[in-house]
Formats: C-alpha cells, sequence, structure tokens
C-alpha cells in the first residue's frame, strides 16, 4: 500500500518513489492538513494519517472539525475529543445516531485509533497499513494516544495567520485615461 497526497493537486508535485517532500507553497484544507505540512511544507505518508484520522474522529462524533468550536475552552474538535477521551467522557463524543451499546467497543476503538492517526509528532503517528490493521483486528493492542495537533481554535488560526503573513503580496495601482475630443 503507497498512500499518496492527492489534496488539491498535490499528488503532482509528490513523485511515484518519492515518500515524503517538501514544498514551499501550502494548499490544503485548515484543520485536515497535518501540522508540519500546515507550518513547514513538509509532507510524507503520515500528513495522510493525520487527514484519515480527522475524518475518522469527525464521523464518530458526527461533527466537522472545520466548522467545530466549543467555545468555553476555545477547543477544536481534536482538541475536544482528547481532552472528553483524557477525562474518560468518551459516550459524549459519539454521535447519538450512530451509537450501539452492542458496538461499544468497537466504536471506542475507532475514535482511539483516530486519536492516534492525529498525535502532533509524526513519527508517532502509524502507518496506513497498520492502521488498517487496527481497524480490521479486534485482537491487536492498540498503544496509547498521545497529545493531538491543534487543540486550540487559536493555534489553528495562527498557523492560518502566520502563512498568510508569509506570502509576498504587491500594491500595484492602475491609472486610467480617457480622453474625449472637443
Amino acid at each position: 500500500m503507497n498512500p499518496k497526497i492527492s489534496d488539491f493537486g498535490m499528488a503532482r508535485i509528490f513523485g511515484v518513489s518519492e515518500d515524503h517532500a517538501n514544498t514551499q507553497r501550502i494548499v490544503g484544507t485548515y484543520g485536515y492538513m497535518a501540522p508540519e505540512y500546515a507550518m513547514q511544507g513538509v509532507f510524507s505518508d503520515k500528513s495522510d494519517v493525520f487527514s484519515f484520522g480527522v475524518l475518522l474522529i469527525e464521523i464518530v462524533c458526527g461533527r466537522r472539525n472545520s466548522s467545530f468550536y466549543e467555545h468555553e475552552n476555545s477547543l477544536t474538535l481534536l482538541g475536544f475529543a482528547w481532552t472528553q477521551w483524557r477525562e474518560g467522557n468518551i459516550v459524549c463524543l459519539i454521535e447519538p445516531e450512530i451509537y450501539d451499546h452492542n458496538h461499544h467497543k468497537e466504536i471506542l476503538r475507532c475514535i482511539h485509533i483516530g486519536l492516534l492517526c492525529v498525535q502532533e509528532s509524526a513519527i508517532d503517528r502509524p502507518t496506513m497499513a497498520t492502521v488498517i490493521s487496527m481497524l480490521n483486528s479486534e485482537i491487536m493492542e492498540i498503544p496509547p494516544a498521545r497529545q493531538p495537533a491543534f487543540l486550540l481554535m487559536q493555534n489553528m488560526m495562527n498557523t492560518v495567520c502566520s502563512e498568510e503573513r508569509n506570502e509576498v503580496y504587491s500594491n500595484n495601482a492602475v491609472s486610467i485615461t480617457d480622453l474625449h475630443g472637443r
């Protein structure tokens, strides 16, 4: 299995035999991009894992990361999921329409795997092959998750703002003269 970056044309600059690369042009949707890519332009197959983890958490929670905002603590969906996971309030994370007490273990496993995928450090994230194995096996042991990236909305917005500050802008002026005969 060779996952490739395919968000907004990235597949064009990610060579067939490459497993990581660097870019100066950051493209994609903030909140779904891995932190190392969003902040430094470094991407790898672990960047795909991060995005998959965000999607997995969104599906189980029934909420979108891009529009979630927990006002009291300024948490992103990932921050909210991490806080609830650490406090043992896991049931409040689960979308009521998909919650089935008979599948409680499987749902918890999906949340756990999602949190592994969105860990801040790319080195700590599993490979996609490992993610698939963990999802398909009930007996495969899952390591504890570490803190995810972008816990606070402010951190995510600072990344967006710093990227915007690094772009070069020009202020061109145009004057138009319209001549009329007498």
